[in-house]
């Protein structure tokens, strides 16, 4: 009988421990104390930068994490103990985690840092708006998302002074590092012929982009060059007439090929091959995914890019 029990009692505690995802193992070692600056970004691409910069010094880990839609996450089981424990929270800002429980709980913490508004703040000219509300996705401009680095080295110095000067320089670098790609990446959509460069994608995540690698030198009307059915949070129903104007807009540009989102359905890009083909149009859906609001499978940011970058240069140039 005793044996019994305790073989039950033994098959009851591995199947805890199997139930336990890596993602809750990470969030209970991250808890722990180890002496580092405990760190809680809301997405991945914030996370990468955090990690470059504190390296040793820091323990980071994200919230928003996959293919969650970081426009709309609530918080859920576990979040608030993550709050509590950090002793930073890093977030992109500019409206990008609306999400009720989210937002409250940022504006509360008495350390997080959106890590977007010096931008805003000092060079508000290059933040983009739509019917009035900020576009978020700074990061999808490299020459932008360097601008980030210096209030989090700043954030990590205020917290951990002793180590300022290694913060410091490991920002230095990463921002020669980031500009680097971004001048490769720049060269390499540039070297498309400016016809071809036009963008058609699940949702309006590639504005800034489309701004600074696809437009021309001073474009104004470079905002042509980039379309999507759905706004900025890929929340709202597309409607006939975001159809109408989608395939107005492809018609308009000769364009062949729609990009979809590794975290947007594919369903509205699908809706409007049908409907273009239904027209005579000559129109395919690429068979690789951009990331835009998730880092997808790339294991950092710049990766990340790159992945977009790679596709849309080979894509654009088969037109």
């Amino acid at each position: 009988m005793m044996h019994f029990r305790i073989t039950i009692l033994a098959i009851l505690l591995l199947t805890i421990l199997c139930c336990c995802s890596p993602h809750e193992s990470e969030s209970s070692k991250w808890r722990q104390e180890n002496g580092k600056i405990k760190v809680l970004t809301t997405i991945a691409m914030i996370n990468d930068i955090v990690k470059q910069i504190g390296g040793e010094k820091v323990d980071s880990i994200t919230l928003i994490r996959g293919e969650l839609d970081p426009h709309s996450y609530e918080l859920v089981k576990g979040d608030d103990e993550k709050f509590a424990r950090a002793d930073l929270v890093f977030y992109n800002g500019l409206g990008l985690e609306h999400g009720l429980s989210l937002r409250q709980n940022l504006e509360n913490h008495s350390k997080a840092i959106a890590v977007a508004e010096p931008l805003l703040k000092e060079n508000p000219e290059l933040i983009l708006t739509m019917d009035g509300t900020f576009d978020p996705h700074i990061w999808m401009d490299i020459a932008l998302w360097v601008k980030t680095i210096d209030p989090i080295v700043s954030a990590l110095s205020i917290q951990d002074p002793i180590h300022a000067a290694f913060y410091r320089e490991n920002g230095d670098k990463l921002k020669s590092i980031l500009q680097e790609a971004d001048r490769s990446m720049y060269a390499t959509l540039q070297a498309i012929d400016a016809k071809r460069r036009y963008l058609v994608t699940s949702h309006d995540a590639f504005h800034y982009f489309t701004r600074h690698y696809l437009a021309e030198p001073g474009e104004k009307e470079w905002a042509l060059r980039c379309k999507a059915p759905e706004g900025l949070a890929p929340e709202a129903q597309m409607s006939v007439n975001d159809v109408i104007a989608i395939i107005d807009h492809i018609e308009a540009f000769h364009i062949s090929v729609l990009f979809p989102e590794s975290n947007v359905s594919k369903d509205s890009l699908r809706k409007i091959i049908n409907a273009c083909r239904e027209k005579g149009c000559d129109i395919r859906l690429c068979q690789e995914e951009l990331y835009a609001d998730s880092m997808g499978k790339a294991n950092s940011y710049l990766e990340m890019i790159a992945h977009n970058v790679k596709i849309i240069a080979r894509e654009l140039k088969n037109e």
